[in-house]
């Protein structure tokens, strides 16, 4: 990964520059009077909260959208093994 320093005055001027290489993986710093004040990195997919994620996964015809029942109760959950239910509860809740 490559890091750039760009004031933020600057930054103004080619933040759409800036952007793409954050894009490509670069790390753009961000200076106030030559002192570092921020920076400009890539979101990973991860860093997506999780209802960004579920509707990106269902847009890609990766998962779909369960339908409800017709009597307005909830459907019953799913059991999933491996914990994992349970590490993506906890993800969400973080954040």
């Amino acid at each position: 990964m490559n890091s750039l320093k760009v004031s933020i005055r600057e930054a103004k001027v080619i933040l759409s520059r800036l952007i793409r290489r954050a894009q490509r993986g670069d790390e753009v710093i961000l200076t106030n009077r030559k002192r570092p004040v921020a920076r400009i990195v890539s979101i990973t997919e991860r860093a997506l909260p999780l209802s960004d994620r579920i509707r990106d996964m269902e847009q890609e015809g990766i998962i779909e959208a369960a339908e409800k029942k017709s009597d307005g109760r909830p459907l019953a959950p799913l059991s999933i093994p491996g914990g994992w239910a349970q590490k993506f509860l906890q993800e969400d809740r973080n954040g």
